[in-house]
């Protein structure tokens, strides 16, 4: 394979210019102007967000800062050797701008702006989770649903 000019004179014809050049702001990249991309207008059509990991739901472990506290997030994650599900347990710095939680609430995380160094999420109540009744609430239950149907329990007869 013969070249009749330099490497150097064959590069001479590309013109890329850069905002680093010359001190000016010009596009890397030129469209080509070509009929079809001139008759389509550029589309309104805006792409779904993707909001991963975005949210996270945890338990306050401590609430001694200011404005801050601290949440232990658990998840379940697959053993790499043995494929059995076990919990991976982390910590998160959360904004409280109100000091309303205390150590055992839990607490849902939301992203936003970094805040400070390591604080990135803000703390926001949770919404109520499934929980085992004690016995007294179940039993007060109970005795709500006699009240409200009038009929004796087989105990009582």
């Amino acid at each position: 394979m013969l070249l009749t000019s330099p490497p150097i004179l064959q590069f001479k014809s590309l013109s890329l210019s850069t905002p680093f050049l010359h001190g000016a702001a010009a596009p890397l990249f030129k469209p080509s102007t070509s009929s079809a991309a001139a008759a389509a207008p550029p589309s309104s059509v805006s792409l779904p967000v993707i909001r991963a990991m975005r949210t996270l739901q945890g338990r306050v472990v401590c609430s001694t800062n200011d404005k801050t506290v601290a949440v232990e997030v658990v998840r379940l994650a697959p053993h790499p050797k043995y494929k059995r599900r076990v919990r991976k347990k982390k910590k998160y710095q959360a904004h409280d701008p109100l000091n309303q939680f205390k150590v055992g609430d839990f607490v849902q995380l939301e992203k936003g702006r970094p805040i400070s160094k390591n604080k990135t999420f803000l703390a926001v109540p949770a919404p109520a989770r499934n929980r085992n009744k004690s016995k007294e609430e179940v039993a007060a239950a109970a005795a709500a649903a006699e009240g409200e149907l009038g009929i004796p329990l087989e105990s009582e007869v």
